[in-house]
């Protein structure tokens, strides 16, 4: 969700992004079949833990063959494979309650709260020109088409223009045109990209969801409808716990994240990964950027946790 951001309309990400939506993905470079596929779920300031992960499966030693990745997840991802972490990292670990308001651009009229203009020039600082066909390995952003609800999956073309259709939150960022293509946020539709792996014929999936420590989101409640009240807000008192406020884009996001949440649930049941990790970042709120450090710890102490794990997937698994 939150990154480095790009420009709404990014010149040179407009002609090659054109393939990147519409090409087949028949045209990716092989992959090593003992290596791991890696799905990045989205999960807004969670997705730091991304970062942690990476930095434990390296130092391991644990191979990665592809990484396919949703809103943060593809963020991270896409920097990692462009050999950017440690920029991200450093830039993730900056940001204060300050620095952030400072970097997001409030804007009128348009299709999200914050038009991402001030964190355009962040990106291109390290990743202007850079295409997906440049990176390492290969990657793919999940994204959805605002008008049909497809989900996109951004294969080729601009690097940046991928991340940003990536992590467009709805009402938060403006959405992204894309060859004829109006793109917003992936983890409406696919929040935990496993399913991207397996079409790609990937034998071994790690996924990474920032959602699961999260318990109780999938309860039914029997409630009885009385009287609506307003809150202390809408008639000028202050709130009797003012942890309790929630702003529009704090309700947009708690939305967002139910949806996601839901969707991730039913998803992964029908086509689950050979392993899942969950980094335990249920304190953390998905606005949260500022807690970085934090993110990145926990997703370092559960990837470190399950690296024999991983390790024995690569030993056991014999290509035919």
């Amino acid at each position: 969700m939150l990154g480095w951001g790009m420009n709404r309309e990014n010149a040179a990400g407009a002609t090659s992004s054109e393939k990147a939506i519409d090409q087949a993905p028949s045209s990716m470079p092989p992959i090593a079949s003992n290596r791991i596929a890696l799905a990045l779920g989205g999960g807004a300031a969670r997705g730091w833990a991304h970062i942690g992960v990476l930095r434990a499966l390296d130092e391991a030693g644990v191979k990665i063959g592809m990484i396919a990745g949703t809103s943060i997840g593809a963020l991270v991802g896409g920097c990692y494979l462009a050999g950017k972490l440690d920029e991200l990292e450093d830039f993730a670990r900056s940001l204060t309650m300050r620095r952030i308001a400072g970097l997001l651009d409030l804007t009128i009229g348009g299709g999200g709260l914050f038009g991402g203009m001030r964190l355009t020039k962040r990106m291109q600082e390290h990743l202007v020109g850079l295409n997906i066909e440049d990176l390492e390995h290969p990657f793919i952003a999940v994204a959805t088409e605002l008008k049909t609800g497809h989900e996109v999956w951004v294969h080729q073309g601009d690097l940046i223009t991928a991340l940003r259709s990536s992590y467009a939150l709805p009402g938060i960022f403006e959405p992204v045109r894309c060859n004829g293509r109006t793109l917003i946020d992936g983890a409406l539709v696919n929040p935990v990209p496993v399913s991207v792996c397996r079409a790609y014929e990937q034998a071994l999936v790690v996924a990474v969801n920032l959602n699961y420590d999260i318990f109780g989101r999938s309860a039914v409640v029997k409630h009885a409808a009385g009287a609506a009240t307003p809150s202390p807000e809408a008639v000028g008192k202050p709130a009797a716990d003012p942890s309790s406020r929630v702003g529009l884009p704090g309700v947009m996001v708690q939305a967002f994240n139910i949806i996601q949440d839901r969707i991730s649930r039913s998803r992964l049941a029908g086509d689950p990964p050979d392993l899942t990790l969950h980094p335990r970042i249920n304190h953390i709120g998905l606005s949260e950027f500022h807690r970085a450090a934090e993110s990145i710890d926990r997703g370092y102490e559960e990837a470190r946790s399950r690296i024999p794990e991983l390790q024995r997937m690569q030993q056991v698994f014999q290509p035919t």
